[in-house]
């Protein structure tokens, strides 16, 4: 499919990767403003809008989840013809049907048989705790989140653009749950973990909620459009990728399926590794890291910088790497301390 960028200058990539950038960045500004003391996931949150993908986001409950989609949106502004962003949050429970996020065909005597939306139709989703609704009502959230369609009755109906799923779990209570497989957890460009803040940035957090007593008193203010968003993530795909970064993609990846063959040292404990969604995901997000950094090309740098938030959920480890208690972060650590950019 073409596009206006294919036959831009590089002087006119370069000009248009700095003005994303810009934009980009002033919403992880305005964000930080009410989100206190986690600038890397603001940040690692925003490549994954910018790369059109979603983010699984681990952490125990009053971290402030809900607040970073309901902040997110107001950064996004309505501009011409456009609405304001909506944002939704979906408790998931045990009892949720997959009818209750997509909708519902309805019948009315006065309006006859109409479709019902459900709260998928936003751009901004707190897919919360999702891990306790059942499997079917998993699947149905992540086809539509691959998708960005869902049908309704005998009608399809296509989402919002843009659109964001951030779905969450709590590491700590297993029980009562349902743990997503590990091919729905592949379609989740980053798994992000959110820890607790550090002691300074807390006693802000205290001053600040002193004084809130709506979203609108976080300072958070909207300052690109959907359509930029849109924007930018038409312009990601067009960010360059040159034969040698995709070859060292592949190469990353491949040590994850064949830790042995690139000298390993965690070889024997790695049940198995990154499917190709792997490859497709460092792509995107290599191009995202690089278009946040206003170029309009992609670095072994870049690669590196967002391989372990694409990486942390893919690669699986055996029994003996459990007991043992090895940590794919660290398997992650070899793979780049092992593989060469060619």
């Amino acid at each position: 499919m073409s596009s206006k960028y294919d036959d831009y200058s590089d002087e006119q990539l370069s000009e248009t990767a700095e003005m994303f950038s810009e934009k980009a960045q002033s919403m992880e500004s305005q964000i930080q403003n009410g989100f206190i003391g986690q600038e890397d996931v603001i940040r690692k949150v925003l490549l994954t809008v910018i790369g059109g993908g979603n983010v699984l986001l681990e952490g125990v409950p009053g971290l402030g989840k809900s607040l970073l989609v309901t902040l997110l949106s107001e950064t996004v502004k309505a501009e011409g013809d456009e609405d304001e962003a909506e944002q939704n949050r979906i408790q998931f429970t045990p009892d949720l049907l997959p009818s209750d996020i997509v909708g519902v065909e309805a019948y009315n005597e006065d309006k006859g048989f109409y479709v019902e939306k459900g709260p998928i139709f936003s751009n901004f989703i707190l897919a919360d705790e999702i891990n306790r609704a059942p499997p079917k009502v998993q699947s149905a959230m992540l086809e539509a989140m691959q998708e960005h369609k869902v049908s309704i009755g005998d009608e399809t109906f296509h989402l919002p653009e843009p659109f964001f799923v951030m779905a969450t779990q709590n590491p700590t209570e297993q029980g009562g749950t349902y743990p997503l497989p590990e091919a729905q957890i592949d379609r989740f460009m980053f798994k992000i973990y959110l820890d607790y803040p550090r002691k300074v940035n807390e006693r802000k957090i205290i001053d600040m909620n002193a004084n809130i007593m709506d979203d609108e008193d976080f300072g958070v203010h909207a300052v690109v459009s959907k359509s930029d968003i849109t924007g930018m993530q038409e312009f990601s795909k067009h960010v360059r990728i040159s034969e040698e970064v995709k070859a060292y993609i592949v190469d990353l990846v491949d040590a994850s399926r064949s830790p042995a063959e690139y000298g390993l040292e965690y070889d024997e404990f790695i049940e198995w590794g990154c499917t190709p969604r792997a490859s497709i995901n460092l792509a995107l997000a290599g191009r995202s890291h690089a278009l946040f950094r206003g170029r309009h090309y992609v670095t072994p740098e870049d690669i590196r910088e967002v391989i372990k938030d694409v990486f942390i959920h893919r690669i699986m480890l055996n029994y003996e790497g459990e007991a043992r208690d090895i940590e794919v972060i660290d398997i992650i650590h070899d793979i780049v301390d092992n593989v060469p950019v060619r």
